[in-house]
């Protein structure tokens, strides 16, 4: 039997709570066999035991089959989920070298039909938890979801939306988003999604590729605890999408000051929502081909338009299914929160929970508005089982002194997924000192390209410290050298090997796939590089270390930015931080910047413990050439530190060429680097 976690490996006595000082790699929980035993995984495993007559010693021997016969493993989940289609598919997968390898040919479904499937069995139970900064708590139910769901599609057929019509939304996280998705995608319209927070020019620059016929916007938003107009912003979309029909406004609590020139035939949410539809059990949900487009999703590039990123019903399905029940290990019984806006993934990544029958819980707001115990409150609001959270907001937690465990009952609380940008082991340690001792805190990789993630939780492996588990089932991922080859305990490339469902089926406006070959298959001929530092470890555990676009070249050794700052979070005094490399001179100069609380100056013994603890603990490449004292750090709204726009700003590039502020958090952050661009010519005057 394994040691229990939280107990002294040599003594055996109860240490109380793990200690923040772990460092990368420690064991900190490991599952019971209770555990184990009622998790979906365990479940799927017995299924193949006993129908297909699959044993396999361990998880890596299942991750090894599901990889090594990846058709058979991806029909067997088309099975044992029980896939509703009309049609079932001619092959599971031709052509199977990337990009061209296509997904159950032939297949004739619908991806919302099987998010709203479990309607039947429960139609009393709350489906949706909403909360925001200046509303109750509204609690929706399954009987409630799938009758607005009919009724917004039978309204949108009515209207003459047809399948393959773009349906385009300007909307918050709130509940009539998720009712606009569910019934476009119910009629085999094609969905894509911007928050209100972006400006308009963001939006048309997504939506215009698009050709939309239908928008639905709102006049305004609640952020941070203050009512921002929109009316002006929403005017600009509309003018710049000459291809709409009709608009649909979902009004903000609150009547603008200045209401918004909508169209002449804008039409109100209310009077859409109560069109009579058929019951459950007459309504038709369009029966669309395999590779039929269900959503849009935008990559979060800072230069060139962003890439339209098209998944197929069909894929996303399959992935969905894979992916809620043995990563996210979501059941009819469980509430997941994944704090989100409507323009990343996660938010359509969150609603494919209800393939589970899982409820999910969405919060339209500031998530350390009107404090840093915000999300926590809504945590024990709605009973989550599991919560999801970017790890920069946990560092602010943690700067805030928050004390989840002792202010909040968290006793529904079991998993804790962590996704967004790399994780570290005070960011996991934070969570058994101040959560929960028993808690399956994981992190997990993936992306906007597949909409899901390609490594993270595995219900039958312990936890250890910033370790993402292991690599997911039927997903080939691999850690490749330079010369193409697969390696262990070192950074590589990630790479996907084998093609999967979820990998788009291209990019729109893109009919030659020319943009989609050289975004992922340039490098490695038929392979995908997904443009990450990894690292698997010989247990079979999995780091990020950054972007492979942000590495850091100290004398012909690749360094990953995610390295350092593990090793900074230890010390106290920084409260952020930021490292590049950019070229001055012709030479790249390693620049890391750093913040402290309260103005706080960089003092000298703090810059050299700075310097010893990174050459101690990483090498002497891993130290700076500089260390300087910023503001702040910038940050894109999902969390990601803007490591290459600030290289690209410091190496002569117009802010406005690199950096969108409508995808950063505080867009008032890049000042002071474009400042330091321009005193880097003379030597740094006034730093």
């Amino acid at each position: 039997m394994m040691p229990h976690p939280l107990k002294d490996a040599e003594t055996g006595t109860d240490t109380g709570n793990v200690s923040l000082s772990v460092a990368q790699g420690d064991l900190l929980w490991t599952p019971t066999a209770e555990r184990v035993e009622r998790s979906n995984l365990f479940r799927y495993t017995e299924w193949l035991e006993h129908e297909k007559g699959h044993v396999f010693e361990d998880y890596q021997a299942l991750w090894t089959w599901s990889v090594e016969e990846v058709d058979t493993f991806w029909a067997s989940l088309w099975e044992y989920f029980q896939v509703d289609a009309s049609r079932t598919y001619n092959s599971i997968l031709s052509g199977a070298t990337m990009p061209e390898a296509v997904w159950f040919e032939g297949a004739r479904l619908n991806f919302c039909q099987h998010l709203l499937r479990h309607e039947a069995n429960n139609p009393d139970r709350t489906v949706i938890h909403a909360f925001s900064e200046t509303g109750p708590h509204l609690q929706i139910s399954w009987a409630e979801l799938g009758s607005s769901v009919r009724s917004m599609a039978t309204a949108l057929r009515n209207l003459g939306i047809k399948p393959g019509d773009r349906i385009v939304s300007y909307l918050p996280n709130i509940p009539e988003t998720a009712i606009a998705m569910m019934a476009a995608t119910a009629i085999g319209a094609v969905w894509a999604s911007a928050a209100p927070e972006f400006g308009a020019g963001t939006v048309i620059d997504r939506f215009a590729q698009l050709d939309p016929k239908l928008i639905f916007v709102t006049d305004g938003y609640s952020f941070a605890g203050v009512e921002r107009d929109r009316s002006r912003q929403v005017e600009e979309i509309i003018a710049g999408l000459p291809s709409l029909e009709h608009v649909v406004h979902v009004p903000f609590r609150k009547p603008s000051s200045h209401p918004a020139r909508l169209m002449a035939n804008t039409l109100p949410w209310d009077a859409l929502a109560k069109t009579v539809a058929p019951d459950a059990s007459d309504f038709r949900y369009e029966q669309v081909a395999h590779d039929h487009p269900l959503w849009i999703l935008f990559s979060s590039g800072t230069t060139g338009l962003p890439k339209a990123i098209i998944h197929s019903h069909a894929g996303m399905l399959l992935e969905q299914l894979r992916a809620q029940h043995f990563c996210a290990e979501l059941r009819p019984d469980s509430t997941i929160f994944f704090y989100t806006t409507t323009s990343w993934m996660v938010w359509n990544s969150l609603y494919s929970a209800l393939v589970t029958g899982a409820s999910v819980v969405i919060y339209d707001g500031n998530p350390l508005y009107p404090n840093s115990s915000a999300l926590w409150h809504i945590t024990e609001a709605s009973g989550a089982t599991v919560l999801g959270l970017s790890p920069s907001l946990v560092t602010k937690m943690d700067q805030d002194g928050v004390k989840p465990a002792t202010a909040f009952d968290l006793s529904a609380l079991e998993m804790v997924i962590l996704g967004g940008a790399p994780s570290t082991p005070h960011t996991f340690a934070w969570f058994y000192q101040n959560v929960k001792e028993d808690l399956w805190v994981t992190s997990q990789s993936g992306g906007t390209e597949i909409c899901s993630a390609i490594t993270g939780a595995v219900a039958f492996l312990p936890v250890y410290a910033a370790e993402m588990q292991g690599r997911v089932l039927g997903i080939h991922v691999e850690s490749w050298n330079e010369a193409g080859e697969s390696v262990r305990d070192e950074i590589g490339e990630l790479v996907i090997c084998a093609a999967f469902p979820s990998m788009p089926v291209g990019f729109w406006n893109d009919p030659d796939r020319q943009r989609y070959h050289d975004s992922y298959f340039s490098d490695f001929p038929g392979v995908w590089r997904q443009g990450d530092l990894f690292v698997i470890n010989t247990r079979g555990g999995c780091y990020i270390h950054g972007r492979s676009d942000a590495t850091l070249n100290r004398h012909g050794v690749r360094i990953g930015t995610a390295e350092i700052y593990r090793t900074l979070e230890h010390i106290r005094e920084i409260e952020d931080c930021m490292v590049i490399a950019p070229l001055l001179n012709g030479e790249p100069e390693m620049l890391l910047f750093v913040t402290r609380q309260d103005n706080d100056p960089l003092t000298s013994e703090l810059e050299q413990r700075i310097r010893r603890a990174l050459k101690e603990t990483n090498s002497p490449r891993h130290v700076p050439d500089r260390i300087l004292l910023a503001p702040s750090i910038p940050y894109t709204i999902t969390g990601k530190r803007l490591e290459v726009p600030i290289r690209r700003i410091l190496e002569g590039l117009p802010a406005s060429k690199v950096a969108n502020p409508d995808l950063m958090r505080d867009p008032a952050s890049l000042d002071w680097y474009v400042k330091l661009s321009q005193n880097l010519t003379s030597g740094m005057k006034g730093q």
